[in-house]
């Protein structure tokens, strides 16, 4: 085992029900769950804080590497896929473990340029009961301007579809409940002039949420589910989220392919 890899890191978090509510407010949803009541689907990323002061932020608002997520020497940071294997449904208001460890660390030259690969596993438990196993694969890029890649055609053939809107005012709300510093999400001169992006970046796990909350509004309580990010969405463009039995994607207004997932 490198250095890099194997390192851990445990939080624990109460679970307050007042914040499951927020986050189904800010989504569009009843927000009216009760202590004991099952948390929807995800909802865990809204819990387990890990406050840093100022000093320990990079230039993006988000913690520096070196500490648990190694410091590959390459700044620029992409949520670029999970995987969430369910247990047993989480609780409100009842205290939860969560315990991360670092499973790999990979280093690969793409299209446009060096990459770093860093998997994250997530095991949360409650009542001393593994609830939620979740892998984290993030993306690590060099800092300077690249042309993203051509994203892939989206499937076809959805039998049901929502269009979702994404304004400032979500991303700032989902920002909030995550504790996610990136400015890519809130900070709009950055994200152009800095990052390259041409509007605030739509966060990649608030669609895997929607998306995730769309099969279980079909199936009932997940198993599994699965998800790939394949291209960003800005803030002032739609999205259409789609299904087909167990597929589901995202795609843009240009009907850019956005992510792709599954489930059980």
């Amino acid at each position: 085992m490198s250095d890099e890899t194997g390192q851990t890191q445990t939080l624990n978090d109460p679970m307050d029900v007042a914040r499951t509510n927020a986050m189904l407010a800010a989504l569009g949803r009843p927000a009216n769950l009760q202590p004991m009541d099952a948390l929807p689907p995800f909802f865990h990323h809204i819990y387990f804080w890990n406050a840093q002061p100022p000093a320990a932020l990079g230039r993006d608002g988000h913690p520096k590497t070196g500490g648990l997520v190694p410091d590959t020497g390459m700044p620029r940071r992409m949520w670029a896929a999970g995987k969430l294997t369910f247990h047993r449904p989480l609780l409100a208001g009842v205290r939860a473990e969560k315990v991360t460890t670092v499973e790999s660390v990979e280093r690969k030259t793409g299209r446009s340029g060096p990459l770093a690969f860093v998997r994250l596993r997530h095991d949360i438990k409650q009542r001393h009961t593994l609830a939620v196993t979740e892998m984290q694969d993030l993306v690590y890029r060099e800092d300077k301007p690249q042309t993203p890649p051509s994203p892939p055609a989206v499937p076809t053939g959805a039998t049901e579809t929502q269009t979702v809107n994404f304004d400032s005012t979500l991303l700032f709300r989902y920002s909030a409940l995550t504790f996610n510093g990136h400015r890519i999400h809130y900070d709009e001169t950055y994200a152009r002039e800095v990052e390259g992006y041409d509007g605030l970046v739509v966060h990649g796990p608030l669609i895997a949420q929607l998306l995730m909350l769309m099969a279980e509004d079909h199936a009932g309580p997940l198993n599994r589910f699965a998800y790939r990010a394949t291209s960003p969405l800005m803030h002032h463009e739609k999205a259409k989220l789609c299904r087909n039995g167990r597929n589901l994607w995202a795609q843009g207004p240009d009907g850019r392919q956005l992510m792709l997932a599954d489930f059980s």
